[in-house]
């Protein structure tokens, strides 16, 4: 990989991550059309943590609140504070993915070589899209968020581990739903990705210190990185005023048409 493979692959990342497209099926499908090989496991933990300093820079003071909230919510052994019941509910809606990807670790690495199985993937992030509009009647505003919320959301955060299928499609789709407001559903799922994210990254450093990084490498990490925190925070903050007035419906319309040229390249010419 080189230094352009990296600025390119980097902005894919960031934009991807957020918008309701998938990320990591865009970091295996577009390699392998433009027959760049797999980005390694070293690149694609430092493009994720481009996009986490991008949320985290986002959101910081809302991240700061919820540290907070949580912390008084649990010295008072109380969640009448509707943050605090936000922050509590982030915890337990990063149970399921975090299990997930600690013991299914393999075989879901073992997805990121099989780009016809990310088409099929697109297809599904497509309807979860489409289904999520047509269920919800966007009437919920953060303080209603419950319980039953955060244990529904937490698998949907799981699920998306498969490449193909959005995270943040799949953990807005399931708070529309629920009737939460698009802008509401929009800040859980961003939020949720902070602790899912560097929690991923923690597991997959390990990898980074085994087998370390040369003078060329370093280079290529610092523009994927780069590009994936400038691009992802550009990514947030459209996102969050799309959906103030917009549907999900032109995201669904995306997966669905990549999907399908996904399946069609590989049936027909690769």
């Amino acid at each position: 990989m080189n230094a352009l493979h990296a600025l390119v692959l980097g902005i894919v990342q960031g934009l991807t991550e957020f918008l309701p497209v998938s990320s990591s099926g865009h970091l295996v499908v577009i390699p392998w059309i433009l027959g760049w090989g797999s980005p390694s496991l070293v690149f694609d933990t430092t493009v994720h943590w481009g996009t986490l300093l991008a949320v985290v820079i986002y959101f910081w003071s809302d991240l700061v609140n919820l540290v907070v909230a949580g912390w008084n919510g649990l010295v008072k052994f109380s969640l009448e504070d509707p943050e605090a019941r936000l922050a509590w509910g982030i915890v337990v809606a990063t149970i399921p993915g975090a299990l997930a990807g600690a013991l299914l670790d393999k075989w879901f690495e073992s997805l990121f070589q099989k780009p016809m199985y990310v088409g099929v993937a697109l297809l599904v992030t497509a309807s979860i899209l489409f289904l999520g509009e047509r269920i919800g009647r966007r009437t919920r505003d953060t303080g209603s968020i419950n319980w039953l919320d955060a244990v529904l959301i937490g698998p949907a955060q799981a699920f998306a581990i498969i490449p193909g299928i959005s995270r943040s499609g799949s953990t807005m789709s399931t708070g529309l739903a629920r009737n939460l407001k698009r802008e509401v559903a929009a800040r859980y799922s961003f939020l949720l990705s902070v602790p899912i994210i560097f929690g991923a990254g923690l597991f997959k450093l390990k990898d980074l210190l085994e087998t370390g990084v040369t003078g060329n490498e370093a280079l290529v990490l610092v523009v994927g990185f780069v590009a994936a925190a400038v691009s992802g925070y550009l990514a947030i903050d459209f996102l969050m005023k799309f959906v103030r007035t917009k549907p999900f419906y032109v995201f669904a319309a995306y997966c669905l048409a990549a999907g399908a040229f996904v399946l069609a390249y590989g049936a027909f010419v690769r």
